[in-house]
């Protein structure tokens, strides 16, 4: 007998800007539908159902929280618990078979998550990124575009780890860091703050 196919998710974008888009186009390459915005900002180009509010209007869509501050996107799903959370990974993007990834994050074009990776809640791991083997990266991190986690990095909760950065094999990384575009993290990092450059430290 065959299997009946699974019906399309109707998903609710929360942030309209360039990378609520960039979601968009996830969700739709991935086989479901956007069934709209919704956006705080009176500037967005996105024809919106509402503000952020408004969510709790239409608990029985899934939603993906398209912002790329992490406290912003934190501040929400806080707040908003309750719903249905989607996980957007994009069909180009490589996840080995042991992975985990956890509600609400979003895996872009080309990013790669290699065996016994964890991803946390809520996540960005950003286009052309790499998470390496055994990774564990909590929740609300976001990974930019072309950075490069080595094996077994643990990252904290909060971190923003810059565009282009690397994160050298075994290293702790604690929660509330921001690495600067293009830093090397050459030692663990157990204080919270910015660090940039080659080797990064703190700023």
């Amino acid at each position: 007998m065959k299997d009946e196919k699974q019906m399309p998710k109707e998903v609710v974008i929360i942030g309209a800007g360039g990378h609520g888009r960039v979601v968009a186009d996830i969700v739709k390459s991935s086989g479901d539908i956007v069934f709209g915005f919704l956006d705080d900002a009176k500037t967005s180009n996105a024809a919106l159902l509402g503000k952020v509010d408004d969510c709790v209007k239409y608990k029985d869509k899934y939603f993906i929280i398209a912002i790329g501050n992490n406290a912003i996107r934190r501040t929400i799903a806080e707040k908003y618990e309750d719903l249905n959370y989607y996980t957007a990974i994009h069909p180009s993007a490589v996840t080995g078979a042991d992975t985990e990834i956890s509600e609400g994050t979003c895996l872009m074009p080309y990013s790669v998550i290699n065996s016994g990776a964890v991803v946390g809640k809520h996540c960005i791991i950003n286009t052309h990124s790499t998470v390496e083997h055994d990774c564990k990266i909590d929740d609300f991190v976001h990974v930019s575009p072309g950075a490069v986690l080595c094996g077994t990095v643990s990252v904290g909760a909060n971190t923003h780890i810059g565009a282009g950065a690397v994160v050298k094999n075994n290293l702790n990384i604690c929660e509330n860091v921001t690495v600067g575009i293009g830093g090397a993290v050459v030692k663990s990092i157990d204080t919270p703050g910015i660090y940039v450059g080659v080797p990064a430290r703190q700023k």
